[in-house]
């Protein structure tokens, strides 16, 4: 009879502990997930806001704009692919990882296309490898269409294509249009080929951050007519290289049309173009017109060419800023035209360098027509065989004229709305709101148990690109080195930075620098994008007056990545944002007015915009679409 008092008493005793401890857990639950129903309490997101409960001090409504960017891990998951990282092996499970993690990663491409017996026509294809595509083939026509338009990081290999090939046509239309982060390849593109024509039209049109790389184009061909027309036009931030272009080549006329015109911050290399050839034509129609800050370098340009004609026609003309290089051009060259027309008249002037300009080459024809200022010639030619019809030099009537020029074409670079003065910000006020829209992948962070783990510095390059598959001169790599780069440098005078790639980070961060009470804001939408906005309510954070804040901007990397920094000076602004027509509210906007600017670059885009110079005035601008600021809680 005691035992089965006894037993009785336990049983009570263990329902209640039971019963207590699933009220604790239900009420943490409900405490914790206030503003993410149905979490688990053990996943990530749980984990951060416990987190975030822990170091923000106020009540304020969690940020549900930045926690739909937690990594959407399991906590089965987390645990998982941190075994991984311990073991130095989550390279084997990367495809799962990036998946599951939401992350930003290039296929691997398995899939091969090897033969085909006959014409074929590709239509909305993406993402294959290109193994002996139309080698030896005759007489027939391979076309594409819509290759890998609208796509998110497209994947393409081409490997031997159209190799030894005899009166073969291949046509590309439309080629990664509208693409983000695009990644394409050819080796060994229509070598040994004789006869027969390729063109690419519209060729990675409006993408995002391109990378494109040409290797041993055309090399050893015999009259092949190669055409690109549209080449990477208003393409954003990334890099193309042709290696080997037309070399040993044979009477085959080459034709680039509008190459990289009115593209954002764009980077070229031809190396070895037309070494070696024998009375071929090689003709740049509008290379690099109405660029951003582009970078082409031009190595072995034309070398040991006999009867070659090279002409440039509006080479970077009105480009902004930039460095170009033209090395060893047309050298040991016989009896070959070479001329440059409209070159270099760029504003906010670049710097273009010359060396070895048809140094011990024999011309029937050499000259420059228009050009710009800024420019290092170094061994160039024989100075009573060049021409100059009309040189600008500091100082010059031509100079003189650009820079009339210079005062209308200066927005083209800077979009009317993206720099504003403070006075602006009234009620009533009419601007322009430039394209706020986020135009980076979509990607999620990691928890920082899993982030911790990663290497993230360029002394840890090769395991990082172990890592995530990429292989040298890849757009993996290339957008790992920028962000790295970006992050390790030096902060400026007076600037706090640190790169984050959890919220957890973000959030130490901002505390940090600003305490525990912070609150963290963003602009709602993107409504009004590109239009005429109308002012509504203004609210000044702080009351208004210079305080401390914390903006964090979008880097491109595999995992969500922020750049925070912290900037002394500023002025801080909530919005209402008002169709300017109906006047009704469409946007919250948040704006941040940097009142010292002595330390900005005179080259900066706010003073083209709104012409003035370092120190002299206050520059805002606002807070676009998953760009954040975060500033103390009123």
């Amino acid at each position: 009879m005691n035992e089965l008092k006894l037993i009785t008493h336990l049983f009570i005793l263990l329902s209640s502990i039971f019963f207590l401890l699933n009220l604790n857990v239900v009420g943490a639950r409900r405490n914790l997930l206030d503003s993410t129903t149905g979490e688990s309490p053990f996943s990530p997101k749980g984990s951060l806001l416990r987190y975030w409960r822990k170091q923000v001090s106020n009540d304020l409504a969690k940020p549900e704009f930045l926690l739909k960017k937690a990594s959407p891990l399991t906590a089965v998951e987390t645990a998982t692919f941190s075994k991984l990282a311990d073991q130095n092996t989550l390279s084997t499970k990367l495809s799962s990882f990036c998946s599951s993690a939401k992350l930003l990663c290039f296929s691997d491409l398995s899939p091969s296309l090897e033969k085909h017996d006959q014409n074929v026509a590709f239509s909305s294809y993406s993402d294959k490898n290109f193994t002996n595509y139309g080698t030896l083939k005759g007489g027939d026509t391979d076309s594409f269409q819509k290759y890998s338009d609208g796509d998110n990081v497209p994947v393409n290999t081409f490997r031997r294509y159209g190799r030894d090939s005899v009166g073969h046509d291949t046509d590309f239309t439309s080629y990664a249009t509208d693409a983000n982060v695009v990644d394409q390849s050819f080796n060994t593109y229509a070598a040994g080929s004789t006869g027969g024509a390729s063109g690419f039209t519209i060729y990675s049109k409006d993408a995002n951050v391109p990378n494109l790389n040409f290797n041993s184009y055309s090399a050893d061909s015999n009259g092949q007519l190669q055409t690109f027309t549209a080449y990477t036009e208003e393409a954003n931030s990334g890099s193309q290289s042709f290696a080997s272009y037309g070399k040993d080549g044979n009477g085959q006329p080459n034709n680039f049309e509008n190459y990289g015109k009115d593209s954002n911050v764009i980077g070229s290399t031809f190396s070895g173009y037309g070494q070696n050839a024998n009375g071929v034509a090689n003709n740049f129609t509008s290379y690099g017109f109405d660029g951003n800050v582009p970078e082409n370098k031009f190595k072995n340009y034309g070398d040991t060419g006999n009867g070659a004609v090279e002409t440039f026609t509006s080479y970077r003309d009105q480009s902004n800023v930039g460095d170009d290089s033209f090395e060893s051009y047309a050298k040991n060259s016989n009896a070959a035209k070479a001329s440059f027309s409209n070159y270099g008249q760029s504003f906010n002037e670049g710097t273009d360098k010359f060396t070895g300009y048809g140094k011990k080459g024999s011309f029937s024809d050499i000259g420059f027509k228009k050009y710009g200022v800024n420019n290092t010639f170094k061994e160039y030619a024989n100075k009573k065989d060049v021409k100059f019809s009309t040189y600008a030099t500091k100082g010059s009537a031509e100079l003189g004229s650009l820079k009339e020029v210079n005062a209308k074409l200066v927005n083209k670079w800077v979009e009317p709305g993206k720099f504003f003065r403070e006075k602006m910000l009234k009620t009533g006020t009419i601007m322009p709101m430039p394209d706020i829209k986020d135009k980076m992948p979509e990607r999620a962070f990691l928890p920082r148990v899993l982030s911790s783990k990663l290497p993230f510095s360029t002394t840890k390059l090769n395991e990082l690109k172990k890592l995530f598959h990429a292989s040298d001169n890849s757009t993996m790599e290339g957008m790992i080195v920028n962000t790295l780069t970006e992050c390790e440098r030096a902060p400026s005078r007076g600037e706090t930075k640190r790169c984050v790639g959890s919220i957890e980070d973000m959030l130490d961060f901002a505390t940090s620098v600003l305490g525990r009470n912070v609150v963290v804001r963003s602009t709602e939408n993107t409504e009004g994008s590109k239009e005429d906005i109308m002012i509504g309510e203004v609210k000044g954070i702080n009351g208004g007056k210079v305080t401390k804040s914390v903006s964090c901007h979008q880097s491109l990397y595999p995992y969500l990545m922020y750049y925070c920094h912290s900037v002394p000076k500023v002025r801080v602004y909530e919005a209402d944002i008002l169709d300017s027509k109906t006047k009704a509210k469409i946007n919250h906007g948040v704006a941040v007015c940097h009142v010292d600017t002595s330390d900005w670059s005179a080259s900066h885009g706010a003073f083209a915009a709104l012409g003035s110079a370092p120190g002299k005035i206050e520059v805002c601008h606002w807070i676009f679409e998953n760009d954040m600021n975060w500033a103390i809680a009123d």
